[in-house]
């Protein structure tokens, strides 16, 4: 049987009406384990918690300051670099932010930033959908890690085969990572972390690698919480018909990717939310930053007129941030006429 799919294009200027994609609904599913990746992600799991028990034990404040620096860095190279610029398009970025993005998405390594960038396209023009490659359909689990412990379902290796990734594939700088993974990513996300404390100020190999390990799992499952508990938790001011949702918790995780029922509806926006500016946002200030230096330019936002129009005709008529209460007033004394 097939199934209707809501979708938004990714690279628009302005709001479009949604288009209707019949994707064919797979039945029965099958999960196929892979192996390899359940033996990683498992031990990176079980140390991580290890160097979690040495930082309230053992570990020097040094390490552990610098293990915070690395993760807030290697987040922002998820959010402004693999999402922000590069699945989006969202705003343009010149050499030396494009180099810089790339080495702190490395220090994340969630594949290559090329692979990120295929799975995120999907999953927007197929939203939780079998051709979503973490569909939130099929529970919380799946939609956070599960995915990645399994073999794609079929409909999105069909899907992602018809994706235009010709930008993506064209940009030296991504395909550097891509090709130099193993070396060049091994480098900056496991071996410098590791290195740095243990020769700067006597850190122990065994306390240095641990808390590698757990800031790589936190950056990991920080990210994830945007496929899982955002298209779970949350209210839905702009569109109430589709999963993801604002969820304030996942926000300040990821330095400000947890709007996402603003961010599904309004794709194309470089804020990936309606209060850019505020201090949940870290991304935002990191990008408007280097737009002040001129290492960003053409960013794209939505104007206010569009975002409280798109509110009163779809959302859930919950309270907007960032947009004044009239609004809200408005479509519930709509609701009683």
């Amino acid at each position: 049987m097939d199934q209707s799919v809501r979708t938004t294009t990714i690279l628009r200027g302005k709001e479009e009406p949604t288009l209707t994609w019949l994707v064919p609904q797979a039945s029965p599913r099958k999960y196929q384990i892979v192996y390899p990746n359940l033996f990683t992600f498992g031990y990176w799991h079980i140390a991580g918690l290890y160097g979690l028990y040495l930082c309230f034990t053992s570990a020097k404040w040094q390490t552990m300051i610098f293990s915070f620096i690395l993760f807030v860095l290697a987040e922002i190279g998820v959010t402004a670099g693999a999402h922000r610029l590069w699945a989006h398009k969202t705003y343009k970025a010149k050499l030396p932010l494009q180099i810089l993005l790339m080495i702190l998405n490395s220090i994340a390594f969630q594949n290559s930033a090329i692979d990120w960038v295929r799975d995120h396209r999907l999953h927007h023009k197929f939203s939780d959908t079998d051709a979503d490659p973490h569909n939130a359909t099929r529970g919380f689990f799946y939609s956070h890690v599960g995915w990645l412990l399994v073999r794609k379902h079929p409909e999105v290796k069909r899907r992602g085969k018809e994706l235009d990734m010709s930008d993506i594939y064209n940009n030296p700088v991504l395909r550097f990572q891509k090709n130099y993974a193993i070396p060049f990513i091994g480098a900056v996300c496991f071996g410098l972390p590791t290195l740095i404390p243990v020769y700067c100020w006597g850190e122990t190999w065994s306390t240095a690698w641990h808390i590698t390990m757990f800031r790589y799992v936190m950056n990991l499952n920080v990210t994830f919480l945007v496929n899982s508990a955002a298209h779970i938790w949350g209210k839905k001011p702009y569109d109430k018909k589709i999963l993801p949702a604002q969820n304030i918790a996942v926000s300040i995780a990821t330095c400000g990717e947890g709007f996402h029922n603003y961010h599904h509806v309004f794709p194309w926006d470089y804020r990936a939310a309606e209060l850019g500016n505020n201090s949940l946002n870290v991304t935002t200030k990191f990008i408007d930053f280097f737009a002040w230096i001129g290492w960003a330019y053409d960013l794209k936002t939505v104007s206010q007129d569009m975002i409280k129009h798109r509110a009163l005709r779809t959302g859930d008529g919950s309270n907007l941030w960032g947009l004044e209460d009239k609004y809200v007033c408005e479509k519930n004394e709509g609701k009683d006429e």
